[in-house]
């Protein structure tokens, strides 16, 4: 009887046994298809490579952003740049759209701020001069006699701390840089945050934040060059504009706004209807004189209501469509008027005359010397937020 008794417990504890290997099994097998299921959810993915090292021994990598429909985005650390943007065209080959360079030392050497951030201030402030409660603040001159888009050092030249996310549909880079307090003449430390944001519809969100310890102004924005047809050997002469503005800032002979608003009506800045860019820009017209072509900023539509729809870009010959959405106060077209064939491509060659335009989100420029402009001061306690979003498709 004691054997048999023996032998049932022996036969329990086995089974007992068999069965938490069992459990142990199912649940190790349930969360590796739990993480499989997972990552085949996440159609955007993102990757980090080392790009090089500035002059001074700073570490700079690349970031890869890369959905499932074919748009691809790299951004690389130092200044925030977008050195490289792939999407698709009208036969689903997806093409590069940006001007760009091959390698950190020609990103370092003088150029157009190709795909940068640009702050503190983007655009020019008169004199490199502005006044906040009463004393007066004195900036690099770095567009003679104005001071452009932040100074010579401005945030296109610095290396940025980056932090990826991904999940879903969509994956983010959030670069952070500490501008210190009299950083190129500018107030207070300002920390900015700006969070580029691929998702799988072809678009790219670029969320800006601000804080500051001591009351300064900030205009930040996107400097990319695009060239739709993905020929880079081509003007964007043929590029249809559309622009959802009644009204235009127009300058004087250094690119400095006169303080009034002028009516786009009957003039070549009306991009309302679309319009190809190079219609009018050899019109007789004082203000594209002045700029040699168009590099004016447009009082958008519709302000004070979010983001929405400011412009777009189209190619035909590539069916490429370029749409951009803000809830800025203004929009920069300028339209690579002081190329001049002297900077390298990145498979040979030069980018000429008017090969890429850019379409900069922005407040209007010299704003802080216009008392009738939009205000760009930021003080203690207030957060500086504002989005674009670059939405890609074809027709």
């Amino acid at each position: 009887m004691n054997i048999v008794k023996r032998c049932i417990y022996g036969i329990s504890i086995m089974s007992l046994a068999s069965m938490n290997i069992q459990c142990k099994g199912d649940k190790k097998a349930g969360a590796e298809e739990t993480a499989l299921d997972a990552k085949a959810t996440d159609s955007v993915s993102i990757a980090k490579a080392a790009y090089g090292k500035t002059d001074k021994g700073e570490q700079v990598d690349r970031y890869t952003l890369k959905n499932q429909k074919g748009m691809e985005v790299n951004i690389i650390t130092y200044g925030g740049i977008i050195s490289s943007l792939k999407v698709p065209n009208k036969a689903g080959v997806s093409e590069e759209v940006v001007i760009g360079f091959n390698s950190l030392e020609q990103y370092m050497k003088p150029n157009p701020y190709f795909g940068a951030l640009i702050g503190r201030y983007g655009n020019r402030i008169a004199k490199g001069k502005f006044t906040l409660d009463g004393k007066e603040y004195s900036l690099a001159i770095n567009n003679e006699p104005n001071a452009l888009h932040g100074g010579p050092e401005g945030f296109h030249r610095v290396v940025w701390t980056a932090d990826e996310a991904k999940g879903g549909d969509s994956a983010s880079l959030k670069l952070k840089y500490v501008s210190k307090d009299m950083e190129e003449g500018y107030p207070g430390n300002l920390t900015v945050f700006v969070t580029y944001t691929l998702k799988n519809d072809n678009s790219l969100d670029v969320l800006y934040e601000a804080t500051t310890d001591k009351k300064t102004i900030v205009n930040l924005t996107q400097h990319s060059y695009f060239n739709l047809s993905a020929d880079f050997s081509k003007p964007i002469l043929n590029d249809e504009i559309t622009i959802d503005a009644d009204k235009l800032v127009p300058v004087d002979a250094t690119l400095i706004p006169t303080g009034k608003l002028t009516d786009v009506t009957n003039t070549p800045y009306d991009f309302r209807k679309p319009k190809v860019v190079g219609k009018d820009i050899e019109a007789k017209d004082d203000q594209l004189k002045k700029g040699l072509g168009y590099d004016h900023c447009w009082v958008l539509n519709n302000q004070g209501k979010g983001e929405r729809f400011a412009a777009s870009a189209y190619d035909a010959g590539s069916g490429r469509l370029l749409e951009v959405y803000t809830d800025q106060p203004g929009i920069q077209l300028y339209t690579g008027n002081f190329l001049d064939g002297t900077l390298p491509m990145r498979n040979g060659g030069t980018y000429a005359h008017r090969t890429g335009l850019c379409l900069e989100t922005q407040h209007y420029p010299d704003s802080p010397n216009q008392k009738d402009f939009p205000s760009t001061v930021l003080s203690p306690g207030e957060n500086y937020k504002t989005k674009t979003t670059f939405k890609f498709s074809v027709k």
